[in-house]
């Protein structure tokens, strides 16, 4: 697998860790592309695919990261989605998304804390995409 191959969505509001995020994903050699909200991501996929995406859940609205999945999900079936979010740290609420209820609204492949570690992103990054091009 060649990392140059592949092109990653990456959207955040918080511009810092938007920053962050990306050169961490370049670092691991991955093109990306970024977006700064919900609205914005909308209008990058009309135009481009990505290889993956990584998406924020609260940005405009608390449910902002379900509904872009929900719609790159419908546009694009086979794009791996990771949801990277802070709002388990901030309001005790997680998602598992193997519970068979959660699966049917939640269309993300990987639920992620953010702060997550390199290693595990890379390798949960590089498990989403040969398991997708297999």
């Amino acid at each position: 697998m060649k990392p140059g191959n592949y092109t990653i969505l990456i959207v955040d509001d918080d511009q810092d860790y938007l920053f962050q995020l990306q050169a961490k994903v370049q670092n691991f050699g991955f093109k990306t592309i970024t977006a700064e909200g919900q609205k914005e991501a909308e209008e990058l996929i009309e135009k481009t695919k990505p290889d993956l995406a990584i998406l924020d859940l609260m940005m405009e609205n608390e449910d902002s990261g379900f509904i872009l999945c929900y719609k790159m999900k419908k546009k694009y079936p086979d794009v791996p989605i990771i949801i990277a979010t802070g709002v388990a740290a901030e309001t005790g609420i997680s998602f598992d998304i193997n519970d068979e209820n959660n699966r049917k609204w939640i269309k993300a492949d990987r639920f992620l804390d953010k702060g997550i570690r390199s290693e595990r992103l890379k390798e949960e990054i590089e498990n989403l995409l040969l398991k997708n091009n297999s």
